[in-house]
């Protein structure tokens, strides 16, 4: 059977082709997708033709087309393998590496039932990008009360802003050169919204958290943005590096900034967690999709809020033009393949 995905065709170029799928497996789910979320750093890398996205392996000779890209997405089961237990044919679900696509064809383990009404497909379909801040607040052992900083206010650094109050930081620090951004922060709840280009921005957070944060949520991915961040963190401080590094040509002084301070650096991939047993500082994807599903349903987290444009899936070479050319590209952008 024939169904539609948005492939990267060429550097910069994308279009929705028909594509065809092996039948649906003993472990294996069919969901039809109704939204799809960009998370726009990961895509514009792969749209762009960056040769570095994989953590794991060396950067390729020569950027490789076609690529197939998003997610985090939702939609509706039409069809279970035998062995799957844990959703029905017609549960609303979450879906963790999915793909933008019709239909998705999922291991049973990626896919969790929404089970509250008032959940809606869009919100929910950020929870899976939801789980990559959330990992990285877990590693830092947040405690109630401490003060956090989120460095970079892309979809990533706003949903950690959210997480981070949720998890009782106090205060909680957005920090990113883009004013729209930081009002967004405010928004979500960020307490202060610093611009760290401002000449007094290490100095103004040292003062607003009584000698510095105590946790750090590096989101930009690059060295100006962890070299920002150490010069606002308290002795002992933890900071997580949740954003992508994928240029290393960078310095940092790390005997001042992190070695005299006893600085904790902590590796933040999503791909750096445990597969089944959860525990604490180390939840599995699947438990924090839980988690995400739990905040949202008693009214705790609102990640609904930062969604800014929703498009037909038949738009995608327009709107995945402008990820990969304009800056000022929406935070928060998602497909509805209902309008297909």
């Amino acid at each position: 059977m024939e169904y539609k995905q948005i492939v990267f065709t060429a550097p910069g170029v994308a279009e929705l082709l028909d594509v065809s799928d092996a039948p649906l497996g003993a472990d294996q789910v069919k969901v039809q997708t109704v939204i799809s979320t960009i998370s726009n750093g990961t895509e514009r890398a792969n749209l762009v033709g960056d040769v570095n996205i994989n953590s794991t392996k060396p950067a390729a000779a020569v950027a490789k087309f076609p690529r197939t890209v998003g997610y985090s997405s939702t939609g509706i089961v039409l069809e279970v393998g035998e062995n799957v237990k844990n959703v029905a044919v017609g549960d609303r679900v979450v879906m963790s590496w999915s793909k933008h696509k019709s239909v998705n064809i999922m291991h049973m383990t990626q896919v969790a039932k929404i089970e509250d009404e008032n959940t809606s497909f869009a919100e929910a379909a950020l929870f899976h990008i939801a789980t990559f801040p959330l990992a990285a607040i877990r590693k830092t052992r947040l405690e109630i009360g401490e003060p956090a900083i989120v460095m970079g206010l892309g979809i990533l650094g706003l949903t950690a802003i959210q997480l981070a109050c949720a998890a009782g930081a106090v205060p909680v620090i957005a920090v990113d050169p883009v004013a729209d951004r930081r009002e967004k922060a405010l928004k979500y709840g960020a307490d202060y919204a610093l611009d760290p280009t401002d000449p007094e921005f290490a100095a103004t957070v040292k003062k607003i958290t009584g000698g510095g944060a105590k946790v750090g949520i590096e989101v930009t991915g690059i060295g100006a943005g962890l070299d920002g961040i150490l010069d606002c963190m308290a002795p002992r401080g933890r900071v997580a590096l949740l954003g992508c590094t994928r240029n290393k040509e960078f310095t940092i002084d790390y005997y001042r900034k992190v070695h005299g301070p006893g600085i904790t650096l902590i590796g933040a991939h999503t791909q750096a967690r445990p597969k089944d047993d959860s525990a604490p500082g180390w939840f599995t994807e699947r438990d924090d999709i839980q988690t995400l599903l739990k905040l949202t349903a008693l009214g705790r987290l609102h990640l609904g809020q930062m969604i800014e444009e929703t498009h037909s899936p038949a738009e995608c070479g327009e709107v995945f033009g402008r990820l990969a050319n304009d800056r000022a590209f929406p935070t928060v952008v998602q497909f509805d393949w209902s309008k297909l």
